[in-house]
């Protein structure tokens, strides 16, 4: 299916590869990773169980001025009796009790915005644009064709915006959407005086210092492997495993992701992508990975074998190295993304506030998910404040 022009000024695409180079130059987001059509590329090859789309937005002088990442997903809905059913679970299994949404038939959702990292990374608008004007039309435009051709998905979302872009992003709710927060990201601002490691350690108060150089002491065990687009196929299937036993936990997931995908990161993003695998003897038990961009680090997904975890203290000794790649790279912050906000918070991080907007694609079946969605909370957690007074100030 080729690209075309279904509305003024409105182009769809189904591959990266169909969108020319001028639209790229006009948008010039090449500095965003997000929107570089080489990470879109590696995840539309490598992750064929969804179907992406995307919709670019033209000014009257034919120049692009905004674009949306969509992915059409199948969402299978677990055993009701998962101790960790996510949000969409919940929603799924009660709409089916309410007999509106599907019974036998996966959940067919919409996503606009990155199914595997959180953040404002599904639309990107050019900053000299009205935003609000131009995301009502992407969103309308996004509806027209996922009706034409994917007979009408049962849920569409469109994720994650940041407190600061709701003046902008509420927009949505004039078409029908409903806002809620999901977890939220934990965000690290790494002080620009942290020369290494050890001056980290020294800006925690006693008690958390001395949590930190426990959990350093137990995972001295561990031997750390840097992955390489080299050595990476060796590892894939043990760092699938245990990818899998930290996915089936989380919360929020809209899909299993591809660690295929990790090979063509490498290749094209070299040093800025990061992939770190943990080893006790011959035995994989852990694997972090991570994006540097815009003097940033994402932290993106990890595998962690859980019946070390504790005496080895593998997931705390990755929140540290990634803190210590921060210090050494001299970046400016560390989004450690959801989830475990609890940890999270004890080594520094605090957390950032998402929106995300979803609607159901019947007006009378969007109301009943109108009231489901009121009783939805982000988990509460405990927020540590684990440095000295005045020692994070950036």
């Amino acid at each position: 299916m080729g690209n075309h022009q279904t509305l003024q000024n409105t182009l769809y695409f189904n591959q990266i590869s169909e969108i020319s180079q001028d639209i790229w130059n006009d948008l010039d987001c090449n500095n965003k990773l997000y929107f570089h059509p080489k990470y879109l590329a590696a995840l539309e090859k490598n992750n064929s169980h969804l179907d992406f789309f995307y919709v670019v937005l033209k000014n009257e002088h034919n120049k692009a001025i905004a674009f949306a990442s969509v992915q059409m997903i199948d969402f299978f809905i677990d055993s009701l009796q998962n101790e960790n059913q996510s949000i969409l679970t919940n929603i799924a299994c009660i709409g089916r009790k309410l007999r509106i949404l599907p019974r036998e038939k996966p959940l067919k959702i919409l996503n606009c915005g990155n199914t595997f990292v959180s953040g404002e990374h599904g639309i990107f608008i050019k900053s000299d644009q009205n935003k609000r004007k131009v995301l009502r039309k992407l969103a309308k435009a996004i509806l027209k064709y996922s009706q034409q051709q994917y007979q009408d998905p049962d849920i569409f979302i469109i994720k994650d915006f940041l407190e600061e872009s709701l003046p902008i992003s509420n927009e949505l709710i004039s078409l029908g959407y409903y806002a809620f927060n999901v977890e939220p990201n934990m965000k690290l601002n790494v002080n620009s005086h942290w020369n290494s490691f050890d001056d980290y350690l020294n800006a925690l108060k006693t008690k958390f210092r001395v949590k930190a150089k426990r959990a350093l002491e137990l995972s001295k065990g561990l031997k750390t492997i840097e992955i390489t687009s080299k050595n990476i196929d060796d590892q894939l299937v043990s760092m699938t495993n245990l990818y899998q036993k930290v996915a089936s936990k989380a919360y929020f997931n809209l899909g299993d992701f591809n660690l295929k995908t990790y090979k063509d990161l490498k290749e094209q993003f070299k040093e800025d992508y990061i992939l770190k695998s943990y080893w006790l003897q011959n035995k994989m038990v852990g694997f972090l990975s991570g994006s540097i961009h815009e003097n940033i680090l994402d932290a993106h997904f990890v595998g962690i074998d859980y019946r070390y975890n504790k005496q080895f203290a593998i997931y705390q000794r990755m929140l540290y190295d990634y803190i210590d790649i921060a210090i050494k790279q001299k970046l400016d912050t560390i989004n450690f993304a959801r989830t475990a906000s609890e940890i999270k918070s004890s080594v520094g991080a605090i957390p950032e506030h998402m929106t995300i907007y979803i609607r159901h694609k019947k007006t009378i079946t969007n109301k009943f998910l109108k009231l489901f969605l009121l009783r939805i909370q982000p988990t509460e957690f405990h927020q540590k404040f684990p440095f000295k007074m005045g020692s994070n100030s950036v």
